[in-house]
């Protein structure tokens, strides 16, 4: 299955927002420095999906707002 998400970073929250069926919205606290923000993505998204990180992949856009996100 495949999401895609738009992210902002240096919120004042971590926040998952569904937009549809497979687009979310995530606002994360951390700053987008050594792929920080990137984990920070993924946890929420796990916590948000309730399935472990292991099963969540980048796939697309790493160093963009907009993401490809697999999920196995």
């Amino acid at each position: 299955m495949r999401i895609f998400v738009k992210i902002k970073t240096g919120a004042k929250k971590d926040l998952v927002k569904k937009i549809n069926v497979n687009e979310f919205m995530v606002s994360v606290k951390a700053a987008p420095v050594g792929g920080k923000a990137n984990h920070a993505l993924i946890r929420l998204i796990a916590e948000y999906l309730d399935i472990s990180v292991g099963r969540i992949k980048i796939i697309g856009g790493t160093r963009s707002r907009r993401k490809t996100i697999e999920i196995i």
